[in-house]
């Protein structure tokens, strides 16, 4: 019964958003209060949950993904992102285009959200590819797929960061074996598959873009662009903070705080939180692409407010997502999945990796689906003993799949490269699930030795 109830709710939340265009996160609550009603919770034991939900999952995570907004958005406005592109290009010379343009998308997909790093990559991606007289769509995908990657699997981005706190994970091993996870995944998805999709769709590859689609481009003087290294430095700040904590711990602690921490483990430990990382991060950021720039502060302040604005219905989505997920808990939904599958012989991380599938076929979303299946998979979670940072990637893996359209990101792509329905499906859906099914694979193979 509470498993129909589920589909039903799923159904609903479909209705909601494709049939009659209501706004997700609306969408997403009304459903969790439905769902909430349907498993037989008492009915102000359906408003806590709620309310639970959407404060727990917004707790640490507004931080994250407020203060990551404004790091990313500081490091674009300030040509940041326009010098990392085009001294990476310029360094790797026209045979290796490709991996040039993976490594600057992956540096940048790090330091901002996957549309805006799809806004302001494609137009460089355009101006290369004309100067290099290679198709556009032949950098467009590996662009892209880097950009996914940072984006299903590596925190601060905020499917993998959401899953990481909703699952009880590790952020900081996340990130090691996210990096592990990511880079395979974009090298066949990239690269690999572009080789395959010109022979799929070679019509695909003579289309000359589309840049009306982004509105106005800001433009740089690249000698009036921070430098290569402060750039690449503000963008990857985060990260590197949270790798120095996790490198420490598994080096001198086995992993984690011990029960007794010296000054320096404390120390250690606070730095790499993703929260006091991301907080520590932008103010980095606010000097080296502010301040040491000669930029005045209202000016900087004026940034920050605007990343926020970007973000905003964003961070409430999530915050749905959350609801959704405690009412599932709440209302005994997890227990009920343990049950129907403790008899079945598969592996809990192909579980949470079929769960996201079907919910991102179903829904679109990414993070929603990302949230939704870390609701359904943590008893069973728990149960098996698996690691929760591997289940966190492989459910990040199942998130991806089979973008079609439904996700804002099918859209994009569709737009900017000028394809039809047809050549998007064969290109950026193709692409988005070779990126989850090679992503699964590599954590089922983590799986064995971590």
């Amino acid at each position: 019964m509470d498993l129909l109830v589920l589909l039903l709710g799923i159904i609903l939340l479909l209705v909601l958003i494709i049939k009659f265009k209501i706004n997700t996160f609306v969408s997403l609550v009304i459903t969790a209060i439905l769902v909430g009603i349907g498993l037989g919770m008492p009915l102000p034991d359906v408003a806590t949950s709620v309310q639970a939900g959407i404060g727990g999952q917004l707790g640490e995570l507004s931080i994250v993904f407020g203060f990551g907004a404004m790091l990313g958005r500081l490091v674009a406005d300030a040509g940041g992102a326009y010098r990392i592109s085009h001294t990476l290009i310029e360094k790797f010379g026209k045979k290796r285009l490709q991996m040039a343009i993976v490594l600057a998308s992956f540096i940048i997909g790090i330091a901002l959200f996957f549309e805006v790093g799809m806004v302001l990559l494609v137009p460089i991606v355009f101006a290369i590819a004309m100067e290099a007289g290679v198709p556009i769509l032949y950098l467009g995908i590996p662009m892209a797929a880097a950009l996914s990657v940072t984006h299903g699997f590596l925190p601060p981005h905020p499917a993998p960061t959401a899953i990481t706190a909703a699952l009880g994970a590790n952020a900081g091993h996340v990130l090691l074996y996210g990096i592990i996870v990511a880079i395979p995944s974009v090298i066949v998805a990239g690269p690999i598959f572009t080789r395959v999709a010109r022979k799929l769709v070679p019509d695909a590859f003579n289309r000359k873009g589309n840049l009306k689609a982004l509105g106005k481009q800001k433009e740089f003087k690249l000698e009036e662009t921070p430098g290569f290294g402060v750039s690449v430095l503000t963008s990857l700040f985060p990260v590197i903070l949270m790798a120095i904590t996790t490198i420490y711990q598994m080096s001198f602690n086995g992993g984690a705080l011990p029960k007794n921490p010296s000054t320096l483990d404390s120390i250690i430990a606070f730095i790499g939180t993703p929260a006091i990382s991301m907080t520590i991060s932008l103010f980095v950021a606010m000097y080296t692409m502010g301040w040491a720039r000669r930029i005045q502060t209202p000016e900087i302040m004026k940034t920050l407010e605007d990343a926020i604005k970007s973000i905003a219905m964003l961070l409430l989505v999530i915050g749905g997502g959350g609801a959704f997920k405690q009412i599932l808990i709440d209302g005994g939904v997890g227990d009920a999945v343990t049950k129907l599958f403790s008899g079945v012989s598969m592996s809990p991380l192909i579980l949470g990796w079929l769960i996201a599938v079907v919910l991102r076929i179903a829904l679109g979303s990414a993070t929603v689906a990302s949230l939704t299946a870390a609701g359904l998979v943590l008893p069973l979670m728990k149960s098996a003993g698996v690691d929760p940072s591997l289940m966190v990637l492989a459910i990040g893996a199942g998130s991806l799949a089979a973008s079609h359209v439904n996700d804002a990101g099918f859209w994009m792509f569709k737009e900017y490269f000028d394809l039809s329905v047809k050549e998007t499906l064969s290109t950026w859906t193709v692409l988005e699930t070779i990126i989850s099914v090679v992503g699964l694979v590599i954590v089922l193979a983590l799986s064995l030795v971590v």
